[in-house]
């Protein structure tokens, strides 16, 4: 679960890490990070608009030279669903407190604007133990999900 005790310390980024909620990364600097960690990139304008419509999106770069190292979206209808997209962390020592920090800022974010909504995602294996460590459930009660790409 999502500690709201008041001596929880949430996860802090490693020294040489900035997070930045404002300005988005560009689509090529994503697609790199994606295909980085093996996950599918997507043409860069089609990449640009989804950042655009989400409701928030969350970049880590590294402080000195301004290198994408982590990053995250979400999209919402403020109703009953919101959903995480490209959550991905630069492979290495620092990964999964990287992912840590994106989860534990974005479910906040969420819980401020989006109360109630549940919360979906598909995530790279990577990701599995900080999602649990948040109280993500792998296929909860056996469900299942399947996605269909129109074409």
């Amino acid at each position: 679960m999502f500690p709201l005790r008041q001596s929880y310390n949430p996860p802090r980024l490693p020294d040489g890490y900035v997070l930045d909620s404002h300005q988005p990364p560009s689509s090529e600097a994503l697609n790199r990070l994606l295909s980085k960690c093996r996950e599918k990139t997507h043409s860069p304008s089609k990449l640009a608009l989804a950042v655009d419509r989400s409701i928030c999106h969350l970049s880590i770069f590294e402080e000195t030279t301004g290198k994408l190292a982590g990053f995250v979206r979400a999209t919402t209808d403020y109703g009953l669903n919101a959903n995480l997209w490209n959550l991905v962390a630069e492979p290495g020592e620092h990964q999964s407190i990287l992912f840590a920090v994106l989860i534990h800022r974005v479910l906040g974010i969420l819980r401020r604007d989006a109360p109630g909504c549940s919360i979906a995602i598909a995530a790279p294996i990577a990701a599995i133990d900080a999602l649990e460590d948040y109280g993500f459930l792998l296929d909860p009660n056996g469900i299942r999900a399947m996605g269909y790409r129109l074409r």
